[in-house]
């Protein structure tokens, strides 16, 4: 009995291994199909995760319409349905808006159904508030599956080119806005998060992102730098 047990556990993450982790590290390494940068830019995208959230997404609204910015959100169907209102504002103010799940799962324990399901539904949640297509996509933490590829190929898929660690408030106070002043180059595509409900996250962080963030904002403003969206080409 204990053979055939250790035999199907041994099955099992072989092929949780196969479906889930080989995927997104060889995708992840390779780049094929997935955007950590922007093209040809001299700008710096911020985008923002896991949101909407209907207190910190709203400050951060603000935050960026008091400067002038536009960024770009990948938001979870399940709070677009919730929170319509907030969706239609990004738009009218002129963000870009794209895909994260309908609920916040990962793709490593999401069916190949599972999977399509949660996309296209989200999908349908932002083009019923916004009345546009929508054709970018990231999936929470970062995981692809094995099917990731090809259920999702008519997206663009955005990763990033740094993050911060800013879903845990300890990491905001002590270091993120350090982490902030390291980034330098053009082309970046920084992931900060606008919602502290997820698993492993903490509730208040945003509050403390928020903070940082406009400091950085304020700084390299003055220095000449340029805020955009992440294109959907």
């Amino acid at each position: 009995m204990f053979k055939i047990i250790f035999t199907l556990s041994v099955c099992f993450l072989l092929l949780f291994l196969i479906y889930s982790i080989l995927p997104t590290v060889l995708i992840r390494l390779s780049g094929n199909g997935i955007s950590k940068r922007l093209n040809n830019s001299n700008g710096i995208a911020l985008t923002f995760d896991d949101g909407p959230n209907p207190k910190y997404t709203i400050q951060l609204l603000d935050l960026l319409k008091r400067y002038d910015i536009k960024a770009t959100f990948f938001v979870v169907g399940q709070k677009v349905l919730q929170h319509p209102e907030i969706i239609k504002r990004m738009k009218s103010e002129g963000h870009k808006i794209g895909i994260h799940h309908f609920e916040h799962i990962s793709s490593w324990i999401l069916s190949p159904f599972h999977l399509m399901k949660s996309v296209k539904m989200t999908e349908k949640a932002i083009e019923e508030c916004t009345n546009e297509k929508v054709s970018l996509y990231r999936p929470p933490w970062g995981h692809f599956n094995l099917f990731t590829p090809f259920i999702c190929k008519k997206y663009k898929v955005v990763m990033w080119s740094y993050i911060f660690g800013d879903w845990k408030v300890e990491r905001c106070k002590n270091n993120l806005l350090d982490q902030l002043r390291m980034v330098t180059d053009d082309g970046s595509i920084l992931l900060l998060h606008d919602c502290g409900k997820t698993w492993g996250a903490d509730e208040l962080a945003p509050q403390f992102m928020l903070e940082a963030l406009e400091i950085f904002i304020e700084e390299r403003m003055k220095e000449g730098t340029i805020f955009i969206p992440v294109n959907e080409n």
